[in-house]
């Protein structure tokens, strides 16, 4: 388990490139399990879970080629089905929660997908039933023995039909449409995720010879092919990223330009972020963000506090809540954070209260954040990075603390941010990497 040491209070000056997004890039890699032939993915993130997602492609049998820094090839020619029984694919599995969506292309092309019960970031119940609800409703048959914590789920046929899913899960999505582009007949999925990730996954089994309408909507039809071919597809930049990198700025006083951010891409982000009083200028594709000294949240307009919370998108992604309850400690205001979709995630906000924060916890979704308007900085503290967005959340808060602040665990922040702490002292940061 490694540490983070940082020497925060400093202003930071310069330009970062957002990585690939790291959860297209999850689901772009499961489908290349969907053709034998040769599929190049570029923007791919050099992040633990991708390269965990990556070596378990491999041992499955798909041959991988790293033709460059963040591109790769895969030919899934040779599966070895054998290897969803084996202790190394449990083991391996269950450490990664993006494995699941193995299964979808496995059950389409073979007819069969077995997968051990996924882990991940510890921020709640996270519920697999519209994953395996869909792939019955194609025609599989679904098997879950609680002695083995394995899911297998096996068809000899799919057939294409109507369903409304339970929640528009993202990769529940992503799973049941990777099932059915191979099925016979017509798919139509009702109450679907319809993020940037999925449609680029659309986007891209078009290409391989997918028939998909609807795509950006929340109703997919999907009319099954007999087979898909290989293709080229590019990763998005990474739009958590891209919204821990503002948050980053307003927080340290510093004047950051984030470049190439795929701006229509990224919703209401900035405009949620333009809420919170951060100014910003949009340069070609590139986020200009200005030095900043004060920032005022805004009100509704009965003068009501404001009120983040996340939904579905087109609303405001999960993944950033963190950063934004990090950003109004410093501001003039106040602002009610609401964490719909994760029971835990706001639990690390003892954390921050710890370094000054003015922070109420409601209940496990709801925290009020009262601003201090930069009046009190955040004091310097060691902390346990507990997941992936609240370790970024707390590392912009260390860096804004005038002193030495230790963060453990950052295994958990390499898992979603690609050498994070080198390119953050390219611009004037001090954080040390110890390796434990």
């Amino acid at each position: 388990m490694s540490t983070f040491e940082i020497i925060g209070g400093k202003s930071l000056k310069g330009e970062l490139t957002p990585q690939g997004a790291k959860n297209e890039a999850l689901q772009i890699l499961c489908a290349t399990l969907l053709t034998e032939e040769k599929v190049t993915i570029h923007n791919i993130p050099n992040i633990l879970d991708v390269n965990k997602l990556i070596e378990l492609l491999s041992e499955l049998g798909v041959s991988v080629c790293q033709e460059s820094k963040n591109t790769y090839s895969f030919e899934a020619k040779n599966i070895n089905l054998d290897y969803l029984n084996s202790p190394e694919f449990a083991s391996k599995g269950s450490s990664l929660r993006g494995s699941i969506m193995i299964i979808g292309p496995l059950l389409a092309r073979f007819g069969k997908g077995y997968i051990p019960r996924p882990g991940g970031d510890k921020i709640g119940r996270r519920r697999l039933d519209t994953h395996f609800l869909g792939f019955q409703k194609l025609g599989a048959k679904f098997n879950f023995n609680p002695g083995e914590n394995f899911y297998r789920v096996e068809a000899s046929e799919l057939k294409g039909c109507y369903m409304l899913l339970d929640e528009a899960s993202v990769t529940g999505t992503a799973n049941i449409i990777m099932a059915a582009v191979m099925a016979k007949g017509t798919t139509t999925l009702y109450n679907a995720a319809c993020e940037p990730y999925i449609q680029q996954l659309c986007r891209m089994l078009i290409s391989m010879g997918a028939k998909i309408s609807g795509i950006g909507s929340n109703l997919l039809s999907i009319e099954g092919v007999k087979s898909l071919s290989g293709c080229e597809h590019r990763v998005l930049p990474d739009m958590i990223e891209i919204g821990s990198f503002i948050g980053l700025a307003v927080m340290t006083k510093s004047e950051i330009t984030i470049k190439d951010v795929a701006y229509h891409e990224l919703g209401m982000i900035p405009d949620a972020f333009k809420r919170m009083g951060v100014k910003m200028e949009l340069r070609g594709d590139d986020i200009y963000i200005p030095k900043q000294e004060n920032y005022q949240i805004e009100t509704f307009i009965d003068g009501s506090i404001l009120t983040v919370a996340d939904a579905p998108w087109p609303g405001l992604t999960p993944d950033l809540l963190s950063v934004f309850l990090v950003l109004a400690t410093q501001a003039k205001g106040s602002v009610l954070i609401h964490q719909k979709m994760f029971e835990s995630r706001l639990f690390f906000t003892d954390k921050l209260i710890d370094m000054g924060a003015q922070i109420i916890l409601c209940d496990p979704h709801r925290a009020t954040v009262i601003g201090l308007n930069q009046e009190q900085g955040l004091r310097p503290t060691t902390m346990v990075s507990p997941d992936i967005r609240a370790g970024v959340a707390l590392l912009i808060a260390a860096l804004s603390a005038d002193g030495k602040s230790i963060i453990h665990n950052i295994d958990q922040i390499d898992r979603g941010y690609e050498n994070i702490d080198l390119r953050l002292n390219a611009i004037g940061a001090n954080i040390k990497r110890i390796s434990n």
